[in-house]
């Protein structure tokens, strides 16, 4: 089982990385569904770790239908990621329609080779997830991160499930968006994934009993050790 977390700063990169998580996706703006982060940020971040990070590369919050210069600014944005060591990138450009757009996601994957390609959870936003995930399949991006569509990751670990047996482990499907302590164990079972991120299921806790913005390794290990107990028993 892969544990991939979400953070913003090189200092969750490393709780991320004690607690035992596999690969890290480095944002900026979480609060607005993550964007791309300050070249600072992700060498900072590249420097303080080694397990995989893997960058995101979104212009701006909102929609996932782009401009023609926000296109030229996501190419910069993969040039920019390559250039300072990431594993990785993380995009996701869907038509005015709501479908995959198929031409300009081909053009960025391209650019984005040799690294790893995710594409994100504008998925979701798609009226045929099937459909989506055939395309993505085969255009050759490496993985896809999904709650399943609109709604709650848990009600949708089914389709989840569905999404694995299409994309027949060409393109990994990854369950993210709402997965905590309490539903990941059965989001896994029912879906069968091999792939989980997670964020505010690992973040620290203040003095007041709210939730902070840094990564606690402690839960991180929790998680880390959940996902293999999970493992371990689908095996036997």
């Amino acid at each position: 089982m892969v544990l991939e977390v979400c953070i913003d700063s090189a200092e969750s990169a490393i709780a991320a990385q004690v607690g035992g998580a596999a690969r890290v996706e480095l944002c900026a703006h979480l609060e607005h569904g993550g964007t791309t982060p300050e070249s600072g940020v992700i060498r900072s971040g590249r420097k303080s770790i080694s397990i995989a990070l893997h960058v995101m590369v979104r212009p701006r919050p909102g929609d996932f239908c782009y401009s023609n210069p926000e296109i030229d600014a996501m190419m910069r944005q993969i040039e920019q990621a390559k250039e300072l060591g990431a594993d990785g990138v993380v995009f996701g450009i869907l038509t005015d329609g709501g479908e995959v757009d198929v031409g300009r996601t081909r053009k960025l994957l391209a650019h984005a080779r040799p690294l790893s390609v995710t594409f994100h959870r504008a998925i979701d936003e798609s009226e045929n997830l099937l459909r989506a995930v055939d395309e993505l399949r085969n255009l050759g991006v490496d993985r896809v991160l999904t709650s399943g569509g609109k709604g709650n990751i848990l009600e949708n670990a089914g389709t989840i499930g569905d999404l694995v047996r299409r994309s027949a482990g060409v393109t990994r499907i990854m369950a993210g968006g709402g997965l905590n302590f309490d539903n990941v164990t059965e989001v896994v079972k029912k879906s069968n994934v091999r792939e989980v991120h997670t964020l505010s299921a690992v973040l620290e806790e203040t003095s007041s009993g709210s939730v902070g913005k840094v990564v606690d390794p402690r839960k991180v290990g929790r998680m880390v050790r959940l996902l293999e107990n999970i493992f371990f028993s689908s095996q036997t």
